[in-house]
C-alpha cells in the first residue's frame, strides 16, 4: 500500500498507484477529499496535457497547489486520467 502523507496525516492511499516520470499517481477514489480544495492554477505539459491543481489543507495548514491531475490527458498517457500526483512537500510512503 502506497500512502501520501502531509503533516502526519494520510491524505491518500492505494495499492493501484501508477508510476510515471518519477511521480506516483493515486486514483481519485484513493484520496481523502476532505483535505483537498480546488485551485485556480493550471499548467500545460507538452507530453501529458493540461494539469489542474488542488491545495492540500490539514488542521488549518495549507500547502498551495500540492496536488495535480490531468482531467483530459493526451491519448498516449490516458492511463493517468482520474489519477492525482503530489509535489515534493507531500511524503510518499511505500
Amino acid at each position: 500500500m502506497v500512502k501520501a502523507v502531509w503533516k502526519g496525516i494520510v491524505i491518500a492511499e492505494s495499492d493501484r498507484v501508477i508510476r510515471m516520470d518519477g511521480k506516483q499517481y493515486f486514483p481519485h477514489t484513493a484520496v481523502k477529499h476532505s483535505y483537498f480544495i480546488e485551485s485556480d492554477r493550471h499548467s500545460v505539459c507538452p507530453i501529458k496535457g493540461t494539469a489542474n491543481y488542488y491545495h492540500v489543507e490539514v488542521n488549518g495548514q495549507r500547502q498551495a497547489d500540492a496536488a495535480h491531475y490531468f482531467p483530459n490527458p493526451n491519448p498516449r498517457v490516458k492511463v493517468i486520467q482520474n489519477y492525482i500526483s503530489f509535489n515534493d512537500e507531500i511524503e510518499i510512503e511505500e
